[in-house]
């Protein structure tokens, strides 16, 4: 629902209904994951996506019945890879996707989600997709941290998920719980989305250099939120840096050790360093092999890389910290150009995160999609 959040809180908070159809859940090669979502205005236009263009369609059909009456329905796209074209569903994944009529009335608590996502306040979204009494389909409840809003029918029920819910928050996952219909650990017929809605991860760029420049703009394009910082104020420039989240003026190990004693770095930031200079580069990446961070990537020679592994022992960083050093930075693409190797290393951190092989599609078989 993030993609077509703004549109769908826009037209709520003028009175309007709107369907939307959301995934909830995918199997084998479905080209979206869990929370893409579309919506259908009253009167007829319809924003984002749930499949690429395969079974759009069907879902605005369904997205307009709700809108004149319908109860909110789960359906199931997806056929076998020997007849794909039967649905639209060409990649020959399956999808489920929930569809419901969101207004004022249905899901009053809209804007207490937009206001959180706008403060990146982390909240779930959870939302009954499948009961047996179908009045209670529909229902939302919103999950904080420290905190619930709304209710899935009856307090059994919320109780049952809140710790479930909030689990999956921790972890920024979104998905499907199945539980029985009074919210039994063990059983089946209520079966409830959790939609997580985390701060975008960050991306830390060491290094106010024309390689910098085009990193940040990638790490925009996957949906970072990216800093940029240097020690030298003649290069880190807003000027330099159109568009940027942040760009800081300071050493890069300090600005990387204060933001990590607040909080602000997690298991989900990519940190690059690009300097290509040791009195800056080794006391930074010093600093991120000791943290839990999603990545961490320095640029250079493979002579550079060498003489930075013996500056980095010689400060008594570990081997087994050293491994989750990527250095060279990126996939073996050719890159040449700092666009170029920008695009290698966006490959190399969208491999890591899906286990893909950095290697061509066409000469693999199997499942195209990877799954985590």
């Amino acid at each position: 629902m993030r993609d077509v959040l703004d549109e769908l809180t826009k037209r709520w908070e003028s009175g309007e209904s709107i369907g939307l159809g959301t995934v909830v859940a995918t199997f084998r090669s479905a080209p979206r994951p869990p929370g893409a979502s579309m919506l259908v205005t009253s009167g007829g236009e319809a924003f984002g996506s749930v499949s690429g263009g395969c079974v759009e369609g069907a879902v605005y059909e369904e997205a307009t019945a709700t809108l004149t009456g319908s109860d909110p329905v789960l359906r199931r796209y997806g056929v076998s890879d020997d007849d794909a074209f039967a649905v639209g569903l060409t990649c020959g994944g399956i999808l489920d996707v929930f569809v419901e009529r969101v207004d004022r009335e249905t899901f009053p608590e809209l804007d207490e989600v937009a206001a959180s996502v706008r403060t990146e306040e982390p909240v779930a979204v959870v939302t009954v997709v499948e009961h047996p009494d179908s009045a209670k389909v529909g229902a939302h409840l919103l999950v904080w941290r420290d905190r619930s809003s709304g209710g899935l029918g009856s307090a059994r029920i919320d109780d049952a998920v809140l710790d479930d819910a909030r689990g999956m928050l921790a972890s920024g996952r979104s998905g499907v719980i199945e539980y029985g219909p009074e919210g039994q650990r063990r059983g089946e017929g209520l079966r409830v989305f959790v939609n997580s809605f985390e701060p975008p991860p960050r991306m830390l760029v060491f290094g106010a250099i024309d390689f910098a420049a085009a990193m940040a703009r990638m790490g925009a394009f996957l949906g970072y939120r990216v800093t940029v910082c240097d020690a030298r104020p003649v290069f880190a420039t807003h000027s330099r840096f159109p568009g940027v989240d942040d760009v800081v003026v300071d050493w890069p190990h300090r600005y990387l050790a204060a933001e990590a004693a607040a909080g602000r770095v997690d298991e989900r930031t990519a940190v690059m360093v690009l300097t290509h200079d040791p009195k800056f580069d080794v006391p930074v990446l010093e600093e991120a092999l000791r943290l839990n961070l999603g990545y961490v990537g320095a640029m250079g020679s493979r002579r550079t890389h060498d003489d930075r592994l013996r500056r980095l022992r010689e400060q008594g960083v570990t081997e087994e910290a050293l491994t989750k050093l990527s250095s060279p930075i990126g996939l073996d693409l050719g890159a040449r150009t700092p666009e170029e190797t920008a695009v290698s290393i966006a490959a190399e951190l969208i491999a890591l995160r899906w286990g893909g092989r950095g290697v061509r599609l066409a000469d693999l078989d199997g499942p195209i999609h990877h799954h985590s």
